[in-house]
C-alpha cells in the first residue's frame, strides 16, 4: 500500500547538507497500525509529512496505492491523497473563522459532495463524537481536547483509507488521550490503516508495529 525507497531529505546549510532523513526504506501494508518513535529531531514528523504528501524528499521513490507518486502531475497527486488520506495534527489546524460544523465540512467541499450529502456526513460525525451541542461554536470557544476531537472528526469525514496522526494526544490529558487511542484502535479494526508519530511508549503499543528513527535513519 505504501512504499518508500532510498528516501533522503536534507537542507543546505552553508554549502553542506544537513540531513533530516537518510536512506529510508519502508513498506506499510493495508490494515496495519504503525507507530513511529524517536527523539526530537529524529525526522519523525518529516517522514509523516512525506507520507501525506505535505512535504517532498530530495531523493527517493514513493509508491502509494500502486501509484508512483512523484511521476504524477500535481493535480493527480492532490486528488490521490485527498481521496485516501486523513491527517490529524497535534496543533489541531482548525480554521479559526469557521464553526465546528464548517471545519468538519471543509474536506467534503473538496470532494464535491452535494449539500445534502455533506449535511448527512457532518451530522453523523457530530453525533459519533458527541459534539452536536458544539456545532455552532468556534475553535477558540473549545478546550484543547474538544478541538482535537473536531480535528479527528474532520479527518474521518471523508472515510480515509489511511489516517496519519502527528502526536495526536500531545496536548490532551491522560483520559482524553486514552479515548483517542481507543478510537484509533477501533478504526484500525474496521480496516483503516493508521500511521502515528508518538513520543508515548504507551500509545505506541496500540499499534502492531513500531518503527524507531534515530538521526533520520530507521533503527
Amino acid at each position: 500500500m505504501i512504499q518508500l525507497n532510498n528516501t533522503f531529505k536534507w537542507y543546505s546549510v552553508g554549502g553542506a547538507r544537513s540531513f533530516v532523513l537518510k536512506d529510508i526504506n519502508l513498506t506499510i501494508e493495508q490494515g496495519e497500525f504503525v507507530s513511529i518513535m524517536g527523539p526530537s529531531g529524529s525526522g519523525k514528523s518529516t517522514l509523516l509529512h512525506i507520507l501525506g504528501d505535505l512535504d517532498e524528499p530530495n531523493e527517493g521513490k514513493y509508491l502509494f496505492m500502486d501509484e508512483d507518486v512523484y511521476s504524477l502531475k500535481k493535480k493527480q497527486r492532490t486528488q490521490l491523497f485527498q481521496s485516501y488520506i486523513g491527517f490529524v495534527f497535534q496543533s489541531y489546524h482548525l480554521i479559526d473563522e469557521l464553526t465546528v460544523y464548517e471545519n468538519i465540512e471543509t474536506p467534503l467541499l473538496y470532494k464535491g459532495l452535494s449539500s445534502s450529502e455533506r449535511k448527512a456526513v457532518v451530522g453523523d460525525m457530530l453525533d459519533r463524537f458527541g459534539i452536536v451541542g458544539k456545532k455552532d461554536l468556534f475553535p477558540a470557544q473549545l478546550s484543547g481536547g474538544q478541538q482535537q476531537v473536531v480535528g479527528i472528526a474532520r479527518a474521518l469525514a471523508t472515510s480515509p483509507k489511511v489516517l496519519l496522526a502527528d502526536e495526536p494526544t500531545g496536548n490532551l490529558n491522560s483520559q482524553q488521550g486514552a479515548e483517542v487511542m481507543d478510537l484509533f484502535s477501533q478504526l484500525n479494526r474496521d480496516g483503516t490503516t493508521i500511521i502515528q508519530v508518538t513520543h508515548s511508549e504507551k500509545n505506541a503499543t496500540y499499534g502492531n508495529r513500531i518503527i524507531n528513527l534515530l538521526d533520520g535513519q530507521v533503527k
